[in-house]
């Protein structure tokens, strides 16, 4: 495989401009470059929270994800270009339903807390969140395809769901759970 960076310092963003798949320049405060950032960063996340320990399929399911976003990355950066296909989504609304399966109907909404990977993939579910809403003010200034909205929104359903898994997974063997939000209003319900 041929080296496709060859240099990293090119100093040719340094009059605000980056450089984009197809060779334009654009603003680095453009709404293609902050989705493609919010992208990137959220692949970064998920590559810190792969550095906890989990089960194997979620690793290997995660393992993809930073795959696919990637791919969401390059598909970002050279207008109209497809890169992120329909099967990807696919695979996200596979996993959705064989994670979802497996885990108690919430009661309540839960806090963003538990295991530090269940909190970790907390973090990575706000971030796939700001991407998508970075994908979607682009998308209404430039027309996109669908998968990449779709991946997105799907991915912070996901992570959502494995942040459950992983509370109730965890490595020293003691199955935790959902850290639940004490609600005022539910708890002066409950003593009524």
């Amino acid at each position: 495989m041929a080296n496709r960076l060859s240099q990293i310092a090119t100093r040719t963003g340094d009059n605000g401009t980056t450089g984009l798949g197809d060779n334009t320049r654009v603003s680095k405060n453009s709404l293609r470059v902050h989705a493609m950032g919010d992208v990137d960063e959220l692949n970064s996340q998920i590559g810190v929270l792969l550095c906890e320990e989990m089960q194997p399929d979620v690793r290997e399911l995660l393992v993809e994800v930073q795959h696919q976003l990637f791919n969401l990355g390059g598909e970002l950066s050279i207008p109209g270009f497809e890169l992120l296909k329909p099967e990807a989504v696919a695979l996200l609304d596979a996993a959705l339903e064989k994670y979802n399966a497996r885990l108690p109907r919430l009661a309540e909404f839960i806090l963003p807390a538990g295991s530090r990977a269940a909190s970790l993939a907390h973090v990575c579910r706000t971030v796939a969140r700001r991407a998508e809403r970075a994908v979607v003010a682009l998308d209404q200034a430039e027309t996109l395809k669908e998968s990449p909205r779709q991946y997105l929104n799907r991915l912070s359903d996901l992570l959502f769901v494995l942040s459950r898994v992983l509370n109730r997974n965890r490595p020293d063997g003691k199955g935790g759970d959902d850290v639940y939000w004490k609600s005022e209003r539910l708890a002066r319900t409950d003593t009524e």
